[in-house]
């Protein structure tokens, strides 16, 4: 959101500042024009106009001009006082752009979309550019935040003839992150059209599998349309993906601990990496070469680097520590592009070269609201641990969850096994139902034959827990009269011992969880289970974690230049969301009978 509307920002000062005074043409009317007196002068002329038209359009500079000093609720107040139905085609397209834009200031796209509806932006392209380049510019940027890709692309391309120099460059290659964040079912080949041109090129880079066959994809197609604007010039993204092909990745650096509390886990995330890297060489991939670092002994993070760099490093996997994730995050540039194996703050804004991969359960949380609401789901409960941890995969739920029109009923954070049921009941209400039924015998008189019951108006519940808790909520569930409640978890709550009884307690419990430990029939799996049989067990997520960092490292220049690509990996479906965290989706499995069973895929 904020990097759209710096661009859109961008591409309105021109506009914003120029003097709108023309009058395209007797029966659209005429613009307001852009004056030197102040707001407070312009509305005391307006006050005192005997001409409705004149006063209309005073009051429309004085809203403008207070949406430029920046002065949102003031321009919207004055906005308020104009007649929009009685205003002229070209006044009326004045208004409901400056509507939008007041609205994309308060973060409200679906209002500006609303605003920019209205008959008279039929008449856009009869305006002068200024006009023209400020109506396009807030409804791209309106629709790009209400997630509709391709009609947002549709109006930057509008914007392209209207623009030159840096504007165009930023505008082409915003156009292209657009497409290019789409899948490929969306990408329909055909039609002549400048969106058809872009749309194709995006088809023709992602059905290319390899950085060479991506590098003679965009050739072919600039061959093939000398006119368009992308091949006049090649948007940024695509310039930096042509010269990842000329530089393939010959040495990376892993920087693990190997002292301290981290050594254990650093350790199976190295076993798998090198696993992957010994594979990838017995088959005849082409294999980098690996340093590995230790980043216990480490002293300064500069100092390694320069290491890094006389070594001839080319990536650097790691650090694991997340302090260290933090330091690196703060940096400006790094001399290396880097991949932590850990994420900084959330919000923290990080350099251009530092991308970021983990196990985060918020990716667990946002797989379950995606699911759920793939399975048809609207209103959810939840249950989450207490704790730093609980509060953050509650959050991402919550955000994603209510981001597809979910609602979250209630939740609550769960407490000592003595308070479960407790809390469990009143999670579902179960308590007032008791209160009516004792409030029905004392009426009647009597014993009267009333079972409590839960609330229905939950579809789901959407549990955060470990194995030990989910034993003794599911039972509790089923005692509270919520049998029939479907449940959906994190994998925290599978701790892959193959325990039958254990599992039985969960029957029914949906979860996610790493391709790593629901396909045991995986090769490299099979080979590092021989090798290391923990990897079998909930230590897997790490081995598989090491095996993706592996197979990210030569994809992450794809990833940043193919916004909504993906890579296939042992710990989820990979991509690269915008501020260069990967981002995880899994697969799902039920407990049933004391055994796992996979469930089938939902489209993405």
């Amino acid at each position: 959101m904020i990097a759209c509307l710096r661009l859109f920002t961008a591409l309105c000062l021109a506009a914003l500042l120029a003097a709108c005074a023309s009058s395209p043409s007797s029966g659209l009317g005429e613009l307001p024009r852009t004056p030197d007196a102040s707001i407070e002068q312009l509305l005391e002329q307006a006050a005192s106009s005997k001409s409705a038209e004149e006063a209309a359009l005073l009051r429309l500079s004085a809203a403008d001009q207070a949406y430029r000093q920046q002065d949102y609720p003031r321009a919207a107040r004055i906005l308020e006082l104009v007649p929009l139905d009685s205003l002229k085609p070209a006044q009326q397209v004045f208004t409901s752009t400056l509507a939008a834009e007041l609205a994309m200031s308060r973060n409200q796209p679906k209002a500006a979309l609303d605003a920019l509806s209205h008959p008279s932006l039929q008449r856009v392209g009869e305006l002068p550019q200024e006009q023209q380049l400020r109506t396009y510019a807030v409804h791209a940027a309106a629709l790009e935040a209400d997630g509709q890709v391709l009609a947002a692309a549709k109006q930057r391309v509008l914007l392209a003839p209207l623009l030159s120099g840096q504007a165009a460059t930023a505008n082409n290659d915003a156009i292209w992150a657009l497409v290019a964040s789409l899948p490929v079912e969306q990408l329909q080949a055909g039609g002549t059209d400048s969106l058809a041109g872009w749309t194709s090129l995006a088809l023709a880079v992602k059905s290319a599998g390899t950085l060479e066959a991506q590098q003679a994809a965009i050739d072919t197609w600039r061959a093939q349309h000398p006119d368009h604007p992308a091949a006049q010039q090649l948007p940024e993204a695509l310039v930096k993906l042509k010269a990842l092909a000329s530089q393939p990745l010959t040495k990376v650096a892993l920087l693990l601990p190997q002292e301290g509390p981290l050594a254990g886990v650093a350790r199976a995330l190295r076993d798998g990496f090198m696993a992957a890297h010994f594979q990838a060489q017995q088959s005849g991939q082409p294999a980098p070469a690996v340093q590995v670092f230790d980043s216990s002994r480490m002293t300064s993070l500069d100092d390694f680097y320069r290491q890094a760099q006389a070594a001839g490093v080319q990536l650097v996997i790691g650090p694991l520590e997340k302090p260290l994730v933090k330091q690196l995050a703060a940096y400006p540039q790094l001399p290396i592009a880097t991949l932590a194996l850990n994420y900084a703050d959330a919000g923290q804004q990080a350099s251009p070269q530092l991308f970021q991969f983990g196990l985060a359960a918020e990716d667990e949380a946002r797989e379950v609201a995606r699911r759920a609401h793939a399975d048809g789901m609207t209103r959810a409960v939840a249950l989450v641990p207490s704790g730093e941890w609980g509060d953050r995969v509650l959050k991402a739920f919550r955000q994603d969850w209510e981001a597809q029109g979910g609602t979250l009923l209630a939740a609550e954070h769960i407490a000592q096994p003595v308070a479960l049921a407790q809390q469990i009941a009143e999670l579902l209400k179960l308590r007032q139902s008791e209160g009516r039924a004792q409030a029905l015998q004392s009426t009647v008189g009597g014993d009267v034959a009333a079972q409590p019951s839960r609330r229905h108006d939950a579809d789901f519940l959407f549990l955060a827990s470990t194995p030990q808790q989910a034993q003794q909520i599911k039972p509790t569930l089923n005692f509270q009269y919520a049998a029939d409640l479907p449940v959906y978890a994190t994998s925290n709550l599978y701790s892959a011992s193959g325990d039958v009884n254990q599992y039985k307690d969960m029957n029914g419990i949906r979860f996610c969880e790493t391709p790593w430990l629901l396909d045991s029939g995986n090769s490299l799996r099979q080979q590092v289970v021989q090798q290391w049989p923990q990897a079998a067990g909930s230590l897997g997520r790490l081995y598989a974690m090491g095996v993706d960092a592996y197979t990210l490292a030569p994809h992450l220049g794809q990833m940043k230049a193919l916004p909504g690509s993906r890579v296939e990996g042992q710990s989820g479906s990979l991509s690269l969301n915008a501020n260069q965290r990967v981002e995880r989706q899994l697969p799902w499995a039920e407990f049933a009978d004391g055994q796992i069973r996979r469930l089938p895929d939902t489209p993405r």
